[in-house]
């Protein structure tokens, strides 16, 4: 299975930013809700830096998906690129595969909404991300020199651009603001 890699870069202006995109010939794929649960049993998952997470995508037009995904460990490329090795498998009808990983002894230890755009942009995938209180993100994912070209068409600095996680978004979020980045809808 290839690796994934991926960029993240704060966007200061989400409207100029999809506009540079759509000239430049991106293409949207999706729009609308993404939550993650991220699950582990007794933190053995953590301990061996892999994820275990059910994604629940809902369209803007209704549709619903499931999709249960693993990665493993967080590994840096070359070029700066966050690298993981990552299956996903979709799963087939409307319901959520989280009984099936409660059955198994795991439970939700992490919990991300947000509100996304999907672009397909010169081989790159190109994800707007709009948290309940944080600074809106892209992502950007694809093969390094698809993930160049995507980035030079933000208009944004290549130095903006970081294999951080999102915890280090937050915290520099927090240290900016003084709030606490909130990541997941309250329930």
């Amino acid at each position: 299975m290839p690796p994934e890699l991926e960029l993240k870069a704060v966007i200061p202006d989400p409207d100029a930013l999809r506009k540079r995109l759509l000239a430049a010939g991106a293409e949207e794929r999706f729009r609308g809700h993404m939550s993650d649960r991220r699950y582990d049993r007794e933190g053995a998952l953590r301990k061996q830096d892999q994820v275990l997470r059910v994604r629940y995508y809902r369209a803007a037009d209704g549709r619903v998906e499931w999709v249960l995904g693993w990665k493993g460990r967080k590994r840096r490329a070359r070029g700066g690129y966050k690298m993981r090795e990552e299956i996903e498998l979709p799963i087939v009808g409307r319901e959520s595969p989280e009984a099936f990983l409660d059955a198994l002894g795991y439970e939700v230890v992490h919990a991300i909404d947000r509100e996304i755009e999907v672009y397909a942009l010169a081989g790159a995938t190109l994800r707007f991300e709009r948290y309940p209180r944080m600074d809106p993100l892209i992502e950007v994912e694809g093969a390094p020199d698809a993930i160049e070209r995507a980035i030079r068409a933000t208009g944004l600095a290549r130095s903006s651009f970081t294999a951080d996680s999102l915890a280090a978004f937050a915290r520099r979020y927090k240290a900016r603001t003084g709030k606490r980045a909130i990541l997941a809808e309250e329930s």
